[in-house]
């Protein structure tokens, strides 16, 4: 939101207070509080009349602070709040006569005590980000009520990222965004996925602590400073130091939440019988039985909307038209080794039985009159379950039981942003904009625990739409309804990006698009960008995405691709541990592995898949595409070609071909098996070494499917040879390759190391 016109000015109605001198400072044990007047105080009769902001720092966590300006401190609380993990950390405060400061691990905020206010973040020797001069304000503005606003200074080469699931330029520099959920498609500045949150190649994040609507100006109205606001009288933001982007996001998601680690099964194919098609129980077994006829892996079968009867979402009961044996059914389904998938949504048809249990029993959103809030757009007459109310969470539970009962596997959490504001009462009184956002997050939390409940840990798992910080913790997102064209395909990715920015381990999209049928070009290009993503699924509206419905070229690509990840999965699983132990993605962008290679800022239609993959998606027909390669010498997985960094490269690629390249100096963990996602990974792997540096010792964890490690080797080049030796796990065989050349040397169980000449 911008209050300035130009940088003389403000605009019409906006009545700013700035902070203008640290008068007085008060310390406690684990803070420092600064109170700032709105204009130096010279004698006496100055302190009348006059405003004066409160400013308070503290440490949630090493490396964090925590800054919060109140102007007006007596408006009650109201929820929801973002749930943070605040533990708590040592600090140090010293109060001189220039500085007042509050220092957390190496993170420290400075007050200056001149004659102007500014408050700056020092690490390491340097000032990260500072508060100057009119940057930080209370404001009223005439007829939008009050906000507070802070501006924290770029520096020159400073670049931003994240704030949710975005879907235009990776770079925020030069946009404004609304943190405001909105069922919004992937081609416009609204996102399914709203997260206050941003990263930067600088060395720190920034994390608004307000789950309402936040706006970001990120070097858009004050083009060297990301400006941002929330209504009210307080604003609290935390500071979170590095130095590296990894580290932010491992700092961050301690904060916010680690992602739960998905079961194995689900980093296979996922198959839809799409949206609106037509489709009954013979047409789901032709799909599977097409898939199975093909020889290509399927690992979960996805009922969309129809699955239910029209007019009745959402009810939880299969139509008996076209499902007439919904239970021998899905039981048929799991006997060839499927997981099962359904749709669902919070909102309740009035058509549909439940609507008069959930209305009579108060579970449903109320307007300010105390009926229940209504409308027709999506379902016709449709409640809103209102989650704030603990029976309600309760009940909407347990109709989620009697699917898993029946054998459902997963849900795909759709919608959760049409949340309205005006005229509505919750049952826990929350603030009706603080909630529009926030809804999301208790919808996929009621749906993520009974899962967990059900199934056990490490087995539940989501298709959600929808998020909010903290979201993260109940995987996996996907991006949303995407068009089917190569535009599309490059919004999705950079919307992914975007997301894993702001903390998401795990993200999914639409192979081939979701609107409209897609070129069979469109749609065997999408094919390995989809397989080579955490998660992959088949789905789209009006069409089938079974590839024999393109040409017979697309089963080939999507058989490629899908045999390729499941030989990919004891490297993939592992990164998935990682995300899920330490909150850093599994897909990011090249600028949060390589913060220090200047040419990957900007970098958005390629990324790393974990540590050591390179994957650079094809968005041409003919395949004309060029990918960035940092230092070292990089392998092609599929052919081995060789690529030389830090230096840009042209190449024309089949579809059958991606470039998808292995870092150097890395280890590949790589299954022995092509046919499922879930399997031993220890017993017959390989590892494939590649670009061995001289002296250096790379250790590989091998996990098994429930995330703990099942082996353990390390790999040590010296001079022209190389040591593999296996530290831990079960004697089983094993296998050693130097990079893509040559067979694989097999051994035995018994063999614990082996030494290979380069």
């Amino acid at each position: 939101m911008k209050f300035s016109n130009g940088y003389w000015r403000m605009r019409d109605g906006v009545t700013p207070l700035y902070p203008a001198e640290v008068r007085d400072v008060s310390v406690t044990p684990d803070a420092l509080t600064v109170y700032a007047p709105t204009k130096r105080i010279v004698t006496r009769g100055d302190t009348l009349n006059l405003p004066l902001l409160t400013v308070t720092a503290t440490s949630p966590a090493p490396d964090v602070i925590s800054i919060k300006t109140t102007h007006f401190a007596g408006r009650r609380p109201r929820t929801p709040e973002f749930a943070l993990d605040r533990a708590g950390t040592h600090v140090e405060i010293t109060d001189d006569e220039q500085f007042a400061a509050l220092t957390s691990g190496g993170l420290t905020a400075r007050f200056h005590k001149g004659d102007q206010w500014k408050l700056e973040f020092v690490a390491d020797g340097r000032v990260l980000t500072s508060s100057g001069f009119k940057n930080l304000a209370a404001l009223d503005v005439d007829g939008d009520g009050s906000y507070v606003r802070e501006q924290l200074l770029l520096n020159v080469g400073d670049t931003v990222y994240g704030l949710g699931e975005r879907f235009g330029p990776l770079v925020k520099n030069g946009q404004t965004v609304d943190i405001w959920q909105e069922d919004g498609g992937t081609s416009s500045e609204q996102a399914y996925k709203n997260v206050p949150f941003y990263l930067t190649n600088a060395g720190y994040g920034v994390f608004v602590n307000y789950p309402g609507g936040v706006s970001f100006e990120v070097a858009s109205e004050s083009v060297s400073r990301v400006g941002f606001s929330v209504p009210g009288q307080e604003l609290e933001y935390l500071v979170i130091y590095g130095p590296t982007p990894k580290d932010v996001l491992r700092k961050y998601t301690s904060l916010t939440g680690k992602p739960a680690l998905p079961p194995a099964w689900s980093f296979g194919l996922w198959l839809s019988t799409s949206f609106t098609t037509d489709y009954d129980e013979e047409t789901v077994n032709t799909f599977v039985s097409g898939m199975a006829d093909r020889d290509l892996p399927l690992s979960v079968f996805h009922f969309d909307c129809f699955w239910m009867r029209e007019f009745h979402w959402t009810d939880f009961e299969w139509d008996p038209k076209v499902f007439p044996d919904p239970v021998g059914m899905l039981k048929r389904l799991k006997d060839r080794g499927l997981k099962i998938c359904v749709w669902l949504n919070p909102y309740i048809a009035q058509r549909s039985a439940l609507y008069a249990e959930g209305a009579s029993r108060g579970y449903f959103l109320k307007t300010s009159d105390g009926d229940v809030w209504q409308w027709d757009l999506w379902q016709a007459g449709m409640a809103l379950v209102d989650f704030t109310n603990p029976e309600a969470r309760t009940w909407y539970a347990s109709k989620l039981r009697g699917l898993l009962e029946q054998g459902v596997d997963a849900f795909k959490t759709d919608f959760g942003e049409r949340i309205p504001v005006r005229d509505i009462v919750w049952h826990d009184g929350s603030d009706p904009e603080k909630m529009h956002n926030y809804y999301t997050h208790l919808y996929n939390k009621v749906v993520f625990d009974v899962l967990t409940e059900v199934r056990g840990e490490g087995e539940a798992v989501l298709f959600a739409r929808s998020a909010t910080a903290g979201g993260q913790q109940f995987p996996v997102h996907w991006g949303g309804d995407c068009e089917s064209t190569f535009e599309a395909m490059a919004e999705s990715l950079r919307g992914g990006l975007s997301l894993s920015a702001s903390g998401f381990g795990f993200w999914s999209h639409d192979m081939g698009g979701f609107e409209g049928k897609p070129h069979p070009a469109v749609f065997k290009r999408w094919i390995p960008f989809g397989l080579l993503s955490s998660h992959s699924r088949l789905h789209g509206s009006q069409s089938y995405r079974v590839p024999w419905e393109f040409d017979d070229e697309a089963v080939d690509v999507l058989r490629t691709f899908t045999t390729l990840k499941a030989r990919l999965m004891p490297y993939l699983f592992g990164q998935a541990v990682q995300a899920h132990e330490q909150g850093v993605p599994v897909m990011r962008p090249m600028v949060v592995e390589f913060p220090d290679d200047l040419a990957t800022t900007h970098v958005e239609r390629q990324y790393m898949l974990g540590d050591n993959l390179l994957v650079a998606p094809v968005f041409s027909e003919g395949g004309d595409t060029t990918f960035y390669t940092p230092a070292g010498e990089w392998t092609h997985l599929q052919t081995g070609e060789t690529f030389s960094g830090p230096a840009w490269h042209r190449r024309t690629v089949g579809f059958g071909e991606v470039p998808v390249l292995v870092r150097p100096g890395s280890v590949l963990a790589l299954g022995d098996v092509d046919d499922r996602p879930d399997y031993d990974y220890a017993c017959g792997v390989t590892l494939a070494i590649y670009e061995p540096v001289d002296g250096a010792e790379v250790s590989v964890s091998v996990p098994a499917i429930d995330g703990t490690e099942a082996a353990r080797f390390t790999v040590v080049r010296d001079g022209g040879t190389v040591t593999v030796t296996r530290v831990s796990g079960d004697p089983l065989p094993w296998r050693i390759r130097l990079g893509h050349a040559g067979d694989p040397v097999e051994l035995s169980a018994e063999t614990s190391s082996h030494v290979l000449a380069l």
